[in-house]
């Protein structure tokens, strides 16, 4: 039976931002620390854990992240594992996040000037000396504005998880249009709140690259 759009229809898109935001962090902190393994492997001076970080990230890079879910959620009963949405929708995202902050933060890395490494290296610093106390503080800065920027679009693709049945704000959006039959108001306010969501971070992520185009002149 239809029912009219109410305050309560509101309350539980509300409601629902809390589930996307949630699933964004776990997948962005999840996705930070594969991502900075991945970074470091694919500046290492090893060709095989090279060559293999560089596998990873073009798999994860090159196929749909729709995909990649579709192949966690279900791969998993194959396998004869139970995994919920949630999990599951945890899990893929992390996944694609970790090959894109691992790219991300490769190309930040090597952006330090190649002095720094060759006078660490003159200093007598081995690779995990060389990393801790020379370059990652320097890749750090270059790395904040589009790592910002990156998680602008991973709270934006945690939509994707509605197909696999987690209820977050886009299949929220979903169940209270199936019960209302509105369509343009029910997803013109999961649009709002995506977009309430997502702003401050591109506004931020805005202005650390003016503060690090300036601390560089």
């Amino acid at each position: 039976m239809i029912r009219a759009f109410s305050y309560n229809e509101f309350l539980f898109l509300l409601s629902a931002v809390q589930w996307t935001l949630a699933l964004s962090a776990i997948a962005f902190i999840g996705g930070a620390t594969v991502g900075l393994v991945i970074a470091l492997a694919r500046t290492s001076d090893v060709k095989a854990v090279r060559l293999a970080a560089t596998g990873y990230i073009q798999l994860f890079q090159g196929t749909p992240l729709l995909m990649q879910l579709f192949l966690v959620f279900f791969g998993a009963t194959v396998m004869g594992l139970d995994l919920n949405p949630w999990t599951a929708a945890a899990l893929g995202l992390t996944l694609n996040a970790s090959a894109f902050l691992g790219e991300i933060w490769r190309g930040c890395i090597q952006a330090v000037p190649r002095g720094q490494w060759e006078a660490a290296s003159a200093l007598g610093l081995r690779y995990p000396g060389l990393m801790r106390y020379v370059i990652l503080p320097q890749a750090v800065k270059v790395a904040v504005p589009p790592t910002v920027g990156f998680l602008v679009q991973l709270i934006k693709s945690t939509s994707l998880a509605a197909i696999i049945g987690f209820t977050e704000l886009t299949r929220a959006g979903q169940i209270v249009n199936n019960a209302t039959f509105q369509p343009f108001l029910v997803f013109g306010i999961v649009a709002v709140l995506y977009f309430l969501m997502c702003w401050p971070l591109s506004l931020l992520s805005a202005r650390l690259e003016r503060r690090y185009a300036l601390a560089t002149r």
